[in-house]
């Protein structure tokens, strides 16, 4: 499974800026990650949510705290792949 080099936190734009050790890059909106937060289930979309801080957790994962509140969801390289991969091929279909 690849994994981050960087992660960056876009405030204005509110975006999660995510480049995975196999060249794939995601621009994901806090609302999107929020909306599939692992913890919470799906949830609609937000569009005002942002991200206010984001936890590493061991060399796996990183918590993510949103503007709402909301803190419990560990998103692990492999969710968000998948949710970059997923964001990604919507885009393309749309």
């Amino acid at each position: 499974m690849p994994t981050p080099l960087e992660i960056k936190l876009h405030r204005q734009s509110r975006q999660l800026e995510l480049i995975f050790d196999d060249g794939a890059r995601f621009l994901l909106p806090c609302a999107y990650l929020r909306a599939h937060s692992p913890a919470a289930g799906e949830h609609p979309d937000n569009p005002d949510v942002t991200v206010t801080a984001i936890e590493p957790v061991g060399n796996y994962a990183v918590r993510l705290v949103f503007s709402d509140g909301h803190d419990s969801g560990l998103y692990t390289w492999e969710v968000l792949y998948h949710l970059g991969a997923r964001k990604a091929s919507e885009q393309e279909s749309s």
